[in-house]
């Protein structure tokens, strides 16, 4: 039963920073880069507006930085669980 137990957490774990990572990205995507961009456009980033720089640039440098802490806090995980490759 302890290996069940062991399993769900494992899970659990695993798909609460899923959630979290794909939340992050749409509201940075999504929320800065077209919802939120009126508010932004007082804003200067590079010679252009945030709102702008958030939908055209923002949003895939937050994507690659949400993929890097991805892969670190898996790799964290999995040693915590014991199901790591190494």
């Amino acid at each position: 039963m302890s290996d069940n137990s062991n399993n769900n957490a494992y899970w659990s774990a695993n798909m609460r920073i899923i959630v979290v990572s794909l939340i992050i990205w749409a509201l940075v995507s999504f929320g800065f880069g077209i919802l939120l961009r009126p508010m932004l456009s007082g804003i200067a980033v590079g010679g252009t507006d945030l709102g702008f720089w958030f939908a055209q640039q923002g949003s895939i440098l937050v994507f690659l930085a949400i993929i890097f802490f991805y892969a670190w806090r898996m790799n964290r995980l999995d040693r915590e669980h014991g199901v790591d490759e190494e």
